[in-house]
């Protein structure tokens, strides 16, 4: 399918008008799948302009093949000199920025704190939450030059309850929600609205995954231990990539010109984890 049917068939089925995000120069973090690729679609169907950065070619190869003129960096937001180089090809491509959407991260390890390595450790912090400052640290002077604009902070569930065996992760999330927070204060008066969006359980291969070693860690099967998560969410069931995108393209539309420092959970009310 082309980038134009795409574009069109996204924008036909959504709440939003065709052109909600028209006009917008938006970096998606990890956008060229899961999560980041339905963000990074659901910008584009709605008249955004959109860069991506990610770790695998492979993705990033599908992504263009997509999206035909849209930039694409191959990027690792833990390293300095990768989101340096990211930035200069946003630069070249986008001659601005509007919107950053820090949305990379990764599960990191499960185990009980004794048994978790500390460069797994370092590594779930580096991605998750030192990866987001060294993206905005980058972005706002383009932010402000524009004008103003919005930052869009990928947190999770895990960033508001404690998550056994999995330290790492949810320190790194807990993170994310009080760097939100702060630079929602410290940005606001240059017109720039900073929120954290909170998925929950995502259908996906990393939900799988994390399923799947929770359930080794405990003891019990795969299928009992979806089932204990299932359980934990009011509406008993996952949300899925397209209802993330759909709240990023809410918060950085005009809709949510208003909306600043907040944490919005898209995650059918997780009650426990």
């Amino acid at each position: 399918m082309s980038s134009s049917s795409t574009s069109s068939s996204s924008a036909s089925s959504s709440p939003f008008g065709a052109d909600a995000a028209a006009g917008l120069r938006v970096l998606v973090t990890a956008g060229a799948s899961g999560i980041g690729r339905a963000i990074a679609d659901a910008l584009i169907a709605h008249g955004a302009r959109v860069h991506v950065c990610d770790v695998e070619e492979r993705f990033l190869a599908d992504y263009r093949a997509a999206h035909g003129e849209a930039g694409a960096t191959r990027a690792d937001v833990a390293s300095e000199a990768d989101v340096e180089r990211l930035f200069a090809e946003v630069g070249r491509h986008l001659g601005g920025l509007d919107v950053l959407v820090n949305n990379a991260g990764i599960a990191g390890p499960t185990g009980g704190v004794e048994a978790i390595a500390p460069a797994d450790w370092r590594r779930t912090i580096d991605v998750c939450l030192t990866g987001q400052f060294l993206c905005t640290h980058h972005a706002v002077p383009l932010l402000k030059a524009a004008g103003g604009g919005a930052i869009v902070n990928l947190s999770s569930a895990a960033g508001r309850f404690g998550y056994a065996f999995r330290t790492p992760y949810s320190a790194a999330k807990w993170g994310v929600i009080g760097f939100t927070q702060s630079l929602a204060k410290e940005l606001g008066p240059a017109g720039i609205r900073v929120n954290a969006i909170l998925p929950g359980i995502v259908e996906g291969p990393r939900m799988t995954g994390v399923i799947r070693d929770r359930a080794a860690q405990v003891g019990v099967s795969y299928e009992a231990m979806e089932a204990t998560y299932l359980d934990s969410i009011s509406l008993r069931r996952m949300v899925t990539a397209e209802d993330v995108a759909g709240t990023v393209l809410f918060l950085v539309s005009p809709a949510g010109r208003n909306i600043s420092g907040q944490s919005l959970g898209v995650c059918g009310n997780v009650e426990r984890l």
